[in-house]
């Protein structure tokens, strides 16, 4: 047992000095590193499995924000919580190369200087991103650093570090080779800023206003015409057909007949396709294969030429015709006005519609048809599908498996490349009408490397297993995989979560982790989203300068389970005043602990009152709830229990009740033995429970946990390892809850008494109780305990007989508690009092009376739930009669 260092417990607590210190001890301790000790081999030798959890990387261009504080709030709860239980941890830190936003944050650089990449070109330009990368990157994790979070930082990873860039690309051969890569000419989302295809998943679709505009193609032989809607014209120049329904009886004559496409002149065939809804505008739509998705896939149902009409920034090419040259939205408002010139434009009505948007930029995207790189996702999907709906993968909150499964089972093959330079290049050589895909360049002379690089993504759906040396299969990969658990962003569950699910699967044969947690959104006052481009989320470093990491720590993982969070600078003051309260507690129990060596105070010897038995059975109940709590991953409701417990009972009540005993200590030798035995006892209660709060606060508020624990006498060197408490069984007593709940009870209702009658706090007054003889001799027991707690100067206890005729009075337990208070109050005013009770208590009383009554609630109602409200009744009954005595006592005092 080291002995307690109260002199370093300053007069209040200043995180600003005691975090860093704290996070410097913990690394020179190697608190962070997989404990050796605990190591007893690979999984399935009978060992222990370790606790593995890995950080979801964040981009390399990435600074900290409410999003990434909650997420590694929760996570270095778990993993400290775990460390505590005695399990081997590792905890993985990386980095995410982020393929398109770190090429445009350099690129943006470079345009501030007057170049360009193409100015460097390829690898001028890679080596000015890997020297910003080396100047600016990473610095979320100094960041990070501030919030707690115990990463092995010595395992950081870079998903373009070169053995995990070896991984990535070994994937991708392995798909190829396995035919479950394949290279097509396709409609993508195409964004014309970052001139690169995106993956469904990078599109954020937003309802926007528009214009639906009705074109009348005329037809062929001169005769009629049909018309087609549109919400953007200027894909029109690349129709090469119109469709409608085989049943719509409005065209069946006109399929197989021709139109003529308006401005271009182009023929173009009227074909029947089952895909088109005869109730949407007029039934008929015009096909653009290279400009949409469902036309593209009409098109090659019908052999329908692919005509690109503009080029890869969006502006009309060539085959736009009169309108090359022009941006794309230029060339819509150009057409729109020449087809009401030339009488082809037949209306315009507003229509609200889905636009999709580039995640990255806010760049409208643009379905556009080019070669690309695509995985077949129907195969990798199967298994990942099972594994949900048969809990081999358990996700939390459950509601989020249905969203999972939707998407998996509605699932499409997924594009891959992009146009990019900052990234995984694609393993594809080609040599005149040669291909090869190799991670090395082929022999021989005249080969080049395709253009392109992989999608982010697809780096880091490897994230739980290249992290730990795959595909070698190394020591760490055989211990470490698969992970425990993934604590991550609901917005990321199809980007990633899935996908390394399916990777799990089909490359390891088992699921990368056995448990999923979705952590909620963090929004602003008006409900919006944070983010950097809103700009409404607030600086975490600004708020952890402010209030602290711990307080920071402390309010982001008591968000409900399941909900979004709504963020309110003013809950972090809760977290900063229960550090305080802690910070005085701790320094007054130093103060009254003496210089016995508790740690060899069995409890045998212990001289165990009342309070102490309670307040054992509270902490034992606490830290049951705790445990349960974390285990669910309600992190809610463990931070509150401790925040309960140590505030409310520990510090409210159990220390005020301490109070008596540790005075025991200033009369020096002339303590008797049964004195110096109640002594001592309070001194080992007050440390043994106050320790055990600071080990259930410490996943939660690590640094002023580990501070106040190493001003106690302590084992070990440091908090972050030592044991999770538990809830001992011989702790539990019922029985002491309930006395000490009953004599709680009085206490606080003297108290009210008081403040309703206007008696200073302070002020000694007479308190006289009438009950049943279990509750007088509780209190008789109790009596000098509860006088300093109340301020009683004389307690009267009786069985029966009447009541002081000027007196407030409550009841507590069917007991009657009375404040006589002749010469001290107003008259008047304690009436009103009385008659403002009787009124909620005859309110109360006829709820439960109608429900009583309701013949569908007793029918449906457990008979446990009936019996309540039964009982219920009865004391509301007994208590307003009581209230009604009060009241008719008073009424015949004369003021």
């Amino acid at each position: 047992m080291r002995p307690g260092n109260p002199e370093a417990l300053s007069l209040s607590y200043d995180p600003r000095r005691i975090e860093p210190e704290r996070y410097a001890f913990w690394e020179r301790l190697g608190v962070f590193q997989p404990r050796a000790d605990l190591a007893q081999g690979p999984r399935g030798t009978g060992a222990r499995a370790p606790f593995v959890i890995a950080i979801p990387p964040p981009n390399v261009t990435g600074s900290l924000h409410m999003g990434h504080v909650l997420g590694e709030s929760v996570r270095d709860c778990i993993i400290r919580w775990q460390r505590m239980e005695g399990r081997e941890t590792l905890y993985i830190p990386g980095m995410d190369h982020a393929g398109i936003a770190t090429q445009n944050v350099v690129e943006k650089k470079l345009r501030a200087e007057g170049r360009s990449r193409q100015d460097l070109g390829r690898d001028g330009f890679l080596d000015a991103v890997w020297r910003w990368k080396e100047q600016y990157g990473g610095l979320i994790f100094q960041q990070e650093r501030r919030l707690g979070i115990t990463p092995d930082w010595t395992r950081e990873r870079f998903t373009l570090d070169e053995d995990y860039s070896r991984a990535v690309l070994h994937v991708f051969k392995h798909l190829f080779d396995e035919g479950l890569v394949y290279r097509g000419r396709y409609i993508v989302n195409w964004c014309p800023r970052c001139r690169t295809a995106l993956s469904d998943e990078e599109v954020e679709m937003v309802e926007t206003d528009g214009h639906l505009w009705h074109i009348r193609y005329p037809l062929k032989d001169g005769v009629g015409s049909v018309s087609v809607a549109t919400t953007r014209p200027e894909t029109m120049l690349g129709d090469t057909g119109v469709v409608v329904h085989p049943k719509d009886s409005r065209y069946a004559k006109l399929v197989g007949s021709f139109a003529v496409l308006p401005l271009v002149r182009r023929e173009i065939p009227i074909l029947a396709d089952d895909s088109v809804d005869p109730k949407f505008g007029t039934g008929a739509v015009k096909v653009t294969p290279a400009h949409d998705p469902n036309d593209f896939a009409i098109g090659r149902r019908h052999g329908l030429a692919e005509v690109v009409v503009m080029d890869e920034g969006g502006v009309m090419n060539d085959a736009a015709g009169d309108f090359r040259g022009l941006d794309r939205f230029e060339a819509r408002e150009r057409i729109v006005a020449a087809l009401k010139d030339a009488g082809y434009l037949e209306k315009v009505e507003p229509h609200r519609h889905s636009v999709g948007h580039c995640s990255r930029c806010d760049t409208i995207i643009e379905p556009y048809l080019s070669w690309q790189w695509f995985v077949k996702m129907a195969p990798l999907a199967a298994p990942a599908i099972e594994a949900a709906k048969k809990g081999k993968v358990k996700i939390f909150p459950s509601r989020w498996k249905k969203v999972y499964l939707h998407w998996l089972e509605n699932i499409r093959d997924w594009c891959i490349s992009r146009q990019l330079w900052w990234g995984h290049r694609i393993p594809v050589w080609y040599r005149g009408d040669e291909m090869v895909v190799s991670l090395d360049s082929p022999p021989g002379e005249g080969w080049r490397q395709d253009e392109d690089v992989l999608d982010t993504w697809f780096s880091s759906w490897l994230w739980p297993f290249a992290t730990l040396g795959w595909p070698e299969q190394t020591a760490d990969l055989a211990r470490y995989y698969p992970n425990s658990l993934m604590v991550t962003g609901s917005d990321i569950i199809f980007f990633w979560v899935a996908r390394m699910i399916m990777a799990g699967y089909h490359f390891l044969g088992e699921a990368p982790f056995e448990h999923v947690y979705f952590t909620s959104i963090v929004r602003d006052a008006q409900g919006r989203k944070m983010s950097k481009s809103l700009g409404n989320s607030p600086d975490p470093l600004e708020m952890i300068e402010k209030y602290g990491a711990d307080s920071v720590r402390f309010c982001m993982v008591q968000t409900p389970t399941g909900q979004d969070m709504v963020f309110d600078e003013k809950r972090l003051e809760t977290g900063k005043f229960f550090a305080n309260k802690l910070w005085n507690a701790t320094k007054l129990v130093c103060m009254r602990l003496g210089d016995e060596d508790l740690s060899g105070v069995k409890e045998s010897q212990l001289n165990l009152s009342l309070a102490d038995r309670w307040i054992l059975s509270r902490f034992a109940n606490a830290a049951k709830d705790v445990t349960r709590n974390l285990k669910t991953y309600r992190f809610a409701e463990a931070a509150q229990a401790v925040y309960q417990f140590a505030w409310n009972e520990y510090c409210y009540w159990y220390l005020e009740m301490a109070k008596p005993r540790w005075a025991l200590a200033d009369l020096g030798d002339a303590m008797s033995g049964e004195q110096r035995a109640d002594l001592r006892t309070a001194r080992w209660v007050s440390w043994k429970v106050l320790d055990g709060i600071l080990r259930l606060l410490h996943p939660f508020m690590p640094f002023v946990s580990e501070e106040l624990w190493q001003a106690l006498p302590h084992d070990g060197d440091t908090l972050a390892t030592a044991a999770w408490p538990k809830a001992k069984r011989t702790w539990f007593d019922a029985a002491a809850e309930r006395e000490v709940g009953f004599l709680q009870g009085v206490v606080v209702a003297v108290r009210n008494l008081r403040v309703e009658s206007k008696i200073a706090p302070g002020k000694p007054v007479r308190v006289v109780v009438r009950g049943g003889s279990a509750q007088l001799e509780l209190l008789e027991r109790l009596d000098t305990q509860l006088r300093p707690l109340a301020r009683i100067e004389t307690l009267e206890l009786a069985r029966d007989g009447s009541r002081p005729p000027v007196a407030a009075s409550a009841v507590v337990e069917g007991a009657e508690v009375f404040l006589p208070l002749e010469g001290l109050i107003d008259l008047d005013e304690e009436r009103a009092r009385l008659t403002r009770e009787a009124q909620k208590l005859l309110t109360d009383l006829e709820g439960v009376k109608k429900k009583l009554r309701n013949q569908d609630f007793l029918r449906k109602a457990k008979p446990e739930i009936v019996q309540r409200e039964n009982e219920r009744l009865v004391q509301l009954e007994e208590t307003l009669d009581k209230l009604k005595r009060a009241q008719s006592s008073l009424s015949t005092v004369r003021d």
